[in-house]
C-alpha cells in the first residue's frame, strides 16, 4: 500500500532540483520532500534550501547531501521516492542510478515536462541542446540580436546555476555588467551572463522560477529560454529549438534530456558542421528525423576569431576551454583548441602536470582531458586554483576559448590570446528566416498559444 505524503528525496545539481520542488512539490500534500542532493558542481551540497522558499508545509529548512550517499541517505531518512532531476547524463546513467535507488528501497522517479513547465503571458522561445556545449548560447545571442534589431524589447531568463546564498538568489537580474559583481557570480555564471548583457539584453536567473517569470514579463515583448546543460525548458515555448553537436553522433538518441528536447522541437539545429565529417552529418540528420518527421533541419556552425593571432603561430601555448563544455558535457576539446591548430601552434601543451587543489581533481574525475584547461571557477578559491595553474604552465602564451575575457577576471601573468565564435547558418532553411516568421507572427496576433 503506497503511505501519503510520501517521502521525497530530490537528485539535482543545485539547478532543476529546486525549480521540480517549487513547481511540483511546494504544496502538495501527496509528498513531503525530505532532502535534496548534489552532484556535477563542486561544492554546492551540505548546505540547505531555505523554508524561506518552501512554503506553508515546510517548517524546517530542507538540507541537501552528497549524492554519492544516496543509498545511506534513503534508509536514513526512510525515504520512499527519489527524484531524478538533474542533466547532461545518458540513458544508462539513469537507469544505473534507478538501479542504486531500487536497491536501497525506495521508488525512481522522472517528471516529465508538462509536469513542471509554466505558461508565460509573453510569446517566449526556448533554445535547448542534446548535450552541453553544443551551441545554445551563441544561437540565443543571435535570436536576441536579431529581434532587438526589430524593434523588440527581448529578455533573456538562464537556466538556474545557484551557487550561494539561496535565498539572496531566488529572483536575479543582471543589466550591466556590475551587475555579476553585486551577485558574487562564478566564472561559469559569468560565461553565461556576460554576452547578454554586453549586448544591451536584460538577463533573469535564480532560484524561484515563477517570480522570474512574473517579473520578466513586466519589460519583455518576447522572452528567450536559455538552456543550460541539455536540460529541457521550464516554460512553455512558442518556439522551440534543439540544438546538436556535429562531433558528437549518437548522443540525440542516448542522452534523455536531450532526446526529448529533439523530440518537442518545432526547430533542429545540427551545428559545428565544418569541424565534423560528412558520415557524423549524416548519421544525425538521420536520427533526428526518426525522433522528429516534421521539425525543420538546420545547419551551422561557429564562426570564431582570434584577437591576436601571432601569439599563437610557432608558439607554446595553454588552451582553456569552457568548463562545463569540457566537463560533465565529455568534450575533449573546444574552439581555443581548434584555432590553436588553424593559426599554426607549435606546440599545444598538456596542462596537467602544472594543475594543483581542484583543478587537479578536475582532471582526475573527468580522465578524458589531456591537451585542454576546464575554466573552473565555482568560487574564489577554485578561481585563485585556475589562475595558479595558468601562471605555472611552461608555455609562450595562453590561448582563451571560454565566453568570457577571463583575464578580466584572473592575474594571468603571460601574453593572452581571446577566442570568440558566433553562430552562423549555412544554407537553407537559415535560422534568421525562421526568426523573422515567427516575428511576424507576433505583429501580426497569429501566434497561436
Amino acid at each position: 500500500m503506497v503511505k501519503s505524503p510520501r517521502k521525497v528525496i530530490i537528485a539535482g545539481a543545485a539547478g532543476r532540483d529546486f525549480f521540480d520542488f517549487l513547481s511540483f512539490f511546494k504544496d502538495n500534500p501527496d509528498y513531503t520532500v525530505v532532502a535534496f542532493t548534489a552532484n556535477q558542481i563542486p561544492g554546492i551540497s551540505n548546505r540547505k534550501f531555505p523554508k524561506s522558499l518552501a512554503g506553508r508545509l515546510y517548517k524546517e529548512d530542507i538540507r541537501i547531501y552528497p549524492e554519492a550517499d544516496i543509498g545511506r541517505t534513503i534508509r536514513k531518512l526512510g525515504a520512499d521516492v527519489v527524484v531524478f532531476s538533474y542533466s547532461d547524463v545518458s540513458n544508462d546513467y539513469i537507469m544505473g542510478m534507478a538501479s542504486a535507488v531500487s536497491a536501497a528501497g525506495a521508488d525512481f522517479m522522472l517528471l516529465s515536462p508538462g509536469s513542471t513547465m509554466m505558461k508565460s503571458r509573453k510569446p517566449l522561445i526556448s533554445v535547448c541542446a542534446v548535450r552541453t556545449g553544443s551551441g545554445k548560447s551563441p544561437l540565443t545571442r543571435m535570436i536576441s540580436q536579431k529581434l532587438t534589431g526589430m524593434g523588440f524589447r527581448v529578455v533573456v531568463i538562464r537556466h538556474p546555476m545557484p551557487y550561494g546564498d539561496l535565498e539572496k538568489q531566488a529572483v536575479q537580474r543582471f543589466a550591466v555588467v556590475s551587475d555579476l559583481d553585486r551577485h558574487k557570480c562564478t566564472i561559469e555564471e559569468r560565461e553565461e551572463y556576460e554576452g547578454h548583457i554586453v549586448n544591451g539584453v536584460i538577463v533573469y536567473s535564480g532560484v524561484d522560477y515563477g517570480r522570474i517569470l512574473k517579473e520578466a514579463e513586466k519589460e519583455a515583448d518576447i522572452i528567450i529560454w536559455d538552456g543550460g546543460n541539455n536540460d529541457f525548458p521550464f516554460y512553455h515555448s512558442d518556439l522551440s529549438i534543439t540544438i546538436a553537436d556535429a562531433r558528437r553522433p549518437g548522443h540525440e538518441k542516448s542522452y534523455y534530456h536531450g532526446s526529448v528536447n529533439v523530440r518537442m522541437a518545432d526547430v533542429l539545429v545540427i551545428n559545428k558542421t565544418r569541424t565534423s565529417t560528412k558520415e557524423n552529418i549524416e548519421e544525425i540528420k538521420k536520427n533526428l528525423k526518426e525522433m522528429n518527421t516534421n521539425a525543420p533541419i538546420v545547419m551551422a556552425d561557429m564562426k570564431k576569431k582570434a584577437y591576436d593571432p601571432k601569439l599563437i603561430r610557432g608558439k607554446d601555448v595553454l588552451v582553456v576551454e569552457d568548463g562545463p563544455t569540457l566537463t560533465h558535457g565529455g568534450l575533449k576539446v573546444g574552439a581555443g583548441y581548434l584555432t590553436a591548430k588553424k593559426y599554426g601552434a607549435k606546440r599545444i601543451i598538456d596542462p596537467r602536470p602544472y594543475a594543483v587543489g581542484s583543478i587537479r581533481s578536475t582532471f582526475e574525475k573527468y580522465n578524458h582531458l589531456e591537451k585542454v584547461l576546464p575554466a573552473m571557477g565555482y568560487g574564489k578559491k577554485q578561481m585563485k586554483e585556475l589562475e595558479e595553474t595558468i601562471n605555472a604552465a611552461k608555455c609562450d602564451s595562453v590561448v582563451i576559448g571560454t565566453p568570457i575575457d577571463l583575464a578580466r577576471y584572473l592575474d594571468i601573468r603571460k601574453p593572452c590570446v581571446r577566442v570568440t565564435y558566433e553562430f552562423e547558418s549555412i544554407g537553407r532553411p537559415g535560422m534568421d528566416g525562421i526568426i523573422e516568421r515567427f516575428a511576424g507572427k507576433i505583429r501580426k496576433g497569429s501566434l497561436s498559444s
